[in-house]
């Protein structure tokens, strides 16, 4: 990006498809991938978003959760630039997305993969990316995005005759083939396989470290877990929860499920602790003590010589915490309204 005196030059596109330098925005060093402060828009009565704020650091992955009608696709698309708020203060890059004579300059920095794309189905795979990268100033070269999402046997294959899964990662490859500074992704690995979703995670979790910021929506949560830093939930239009996977609505700090398998001989009266439940031989002990209860579990089994076999320490699932939040929040505004 040439800068001139603290000034950064916007490159738009020509009527012939090339990139030109267009006049300078101003734009702050450091400043964060993402900025959104008291955002608001609304659909006549409907409060689509409603006072919402976060900010993203460059490199991240940000996971934006919520139900259907929550306010996901209403923020992303002012994100994007598609859509425009009604209130709140909202910076991409550095620029207001908003701002009809920076969009172009953005346009050429970010990379969007939707739920379903629509690709020309009578052009290859290498073809479909070739002329994609032609929108973008420094797109990344073709047979290295083929590598990446998996589709080396599959380049001068017509679009039309790609399965579900390998049509989904053509939508990823067409989202990273401009060599994006942000990539928002929308279900990126719905419809692949186990062995395409790993590989989709990897590159996901590469394209981070190489410094690409990556902003997530998606309904699988171990997806979630596995790849994001930070998560905002979001419910009725407004955050219902902030932090990282682990420590989201608390998840750190709640009840814990102590569980192992009795030793033999042992009856569970001789235990130092009383069970929540016994199944079988298992035994479980649910706890806000974890510490305490290990330990006397733990020194009990060593003064006794027995082990404490398939002995595990479970918290709640991020499933476990989303849907408490939502459920939370839709049923307190179901109360209000009553």
């Amino acid at each position: 990006m040439p800068t001139v005196s603290g000034e950064v030059y916007v490159t738009t596109i020509g009527v012939d498809g090339r990139f030109d330098s267009g006049a300078p925005v101003s734009q702050e060093v450091n400043v964060p991938a993402l900025s959104v402060k008291s955002l608001h828009k609304s659909y006549g009565q409907l409060h689509a978003v409603n006072d919402v704020s976060f900010d993203v650091v460059r490199g991240d992955v940000f996971a934006l959760l919520g139900p259907n009608g929550a306010g996901k696709s209403t923020t992303i698309e002012i994100l994007e630039g598609f859509l425009k708020r009604d209130g709140g203060d909202v910076r991409v890059l550095g620029v207001d997305p908003g701002d009809r004579s920076q969009q172009r300059w953005l346009r050429s920095r970010i990379g969007v993969v939707l739920q379903e794309l629509t690709v020309e189905p009578f052009f290859t795979v290498r073809q479909v990316l070739e002329r994609n990268a032609g929108y973008y100033p420094t797109p990344r070269r073709v047979h290295d995005v083929i590598d990446l999402v998996g589709l080396r046997e599959k380049a001068d294959v017509k679009v039309k005759r790609l399965s579900g899964g390998q049509q989904r990662r053509l939508d990823i490859g067409l989202g990273i083939i401009g060599n994006p500074e942000l990539l928002f992704l929308d279900e990126p690995t719905t419809g692949l396989d186990p062995a395409a979703r790993r590989m989709t995670w990897e590159l996901i979790r590469a394209l981070s470290s190489e410094g690409t910021t990556v902003v997530l929506s998606s309904h699988y949560m171990d997806e979630v877990e596995a790849l994001a830093r930070h998560v905002v939930v979001l419910t009725r239009g407004r955050i219902a929860a902030t932090g990282t996977p682990s420590s989201l609505g608390g998840r750190d700090l709640g009840h814990v499920a102590i569980s192992f398998t009795m030793p033999e001989g042992v009856a569970v009266a001789d235990l130092p602790v009383v069970p929540s439940c016994c199944e079988g031989l298992r035994v479980e002990f649910d706890t806000d003590r974890e510490l305490e209860v290990l330990s006397r579990l733990t020194n009990w089994a060593l003064d006794e010589k027995v082990s404490l076999a398939g002995l595990s320490v479970m918290r709640q699932t991020l499933e476990d915490v989303y849907l408490r939040l939502t459920h939370e929040t839709l049923t307190s505004s179901d109360e209000v309204r009553s």
